[in-house]
């Protein structure tokens, strides 16, 4: 990672939305070596405020403002849903370098599907992945380096080898013990529970059935957005670590 003056001990995952991040959060907040905190730029775009750890935020800068301060006295863990645009994180340099940025993947038409499942009014820049795509190469830029980034059917498929290959690359003890849970709806989710009722029924990394990319190709307007989308996949699926 960049080694900037401001290095700060908050580990991002970022996620085009339905791309199993919270199934990594949940995984994150088992390990109990850090505070976790739940979606803090989507909600503040989406609700107009977002809760970050004890402090609410109003708008991106809180965001990072808030962030900042909690690293100050105990190590972050945040995911985030690419579903709309930070054009103040874009601009915020020293965060993009100073932070440890990591990225989750899902084949879009799986993620197209189960977004549209649950908005079926579903725009294509909400898909998220060239707008995840774009944090990626801006923290690229930052810090001269290529982010880690993890496939999130190698989580499903080997769970242990994918988190320890993660670990690993961002500095943090593998802990195979918080890979595995209790099953339940958390304080956390609540805002927006119904994205989190799959994961508030699991207890480690399991997958369900689906026929997403059938869905997808049967729909010229999902088919669309998943076309729009791929290029950006594909590039983040080369960047992949390979457990």
């Amino acid at each position: 990672m960049g080694h900037t003056p401001e290095q700060i001990p908050v580990l991002a995952l970022w996620s085009a939305p339905r791309s199993r991040s919270t199934a990594f959060a949940r995984m994150m907040t088992e390990r109990g070596d850090r505070v976790v905190v739940h979606e803090p730029f989507s909600q503040v775009v989406d609700f107009g405020e977002a809760e970050v750890a004890d402090r609410v935020a109003h708008n991106e800068q809180d965001v990072l403002a808030a962030l900042r301060a909690i690293a100050a006295e105990k190590p972050v863990f945040f995911k985030d849903t690419t579903d709309f645009h930070y054009p103040t994180l874009l601009a915020d340099e020293a965060f993009l370098s100073a932070a440890t940025h990591t990225f989750i993947i899902r084949h879009p038409a799986e993620a197209i599907a189960s977004h549209h499942a649950l908005n079926p009014n579903l725009g294509r820049d909400e898909v998220g992945f060239a707008w995840l795509y774009e944090i990626f190469t801006a923290v690229q830029a930052a810090t001269g380096t290529t982010p880690v980034v993890i496939d999130s059917d190698d989580l499903l498929d080997r769970p242990a080898e994918t988190v320890r290959a993660y670990c690993s690359a961002v500095g943090i003890p593998y802990l195979p013990d918080a890979l595995s849970w209790d099953p339940g709806m958390r304080s956390e989710w609540q805002a927006t529970s119904k994205w989190h009722q799959s994961t508030s029924r699991t207890a480690g990394f399991t997958r369900g059935t689906g026929d997403g990319h059938e869905k997808v190709e049967a729909d010229p307007v999902l088919r669309a957005y998943r076309d729009h989308h791929l290029p950006y996949y594909e590039k983040l699926r080369a960047a992949a670590l390979r457990p």
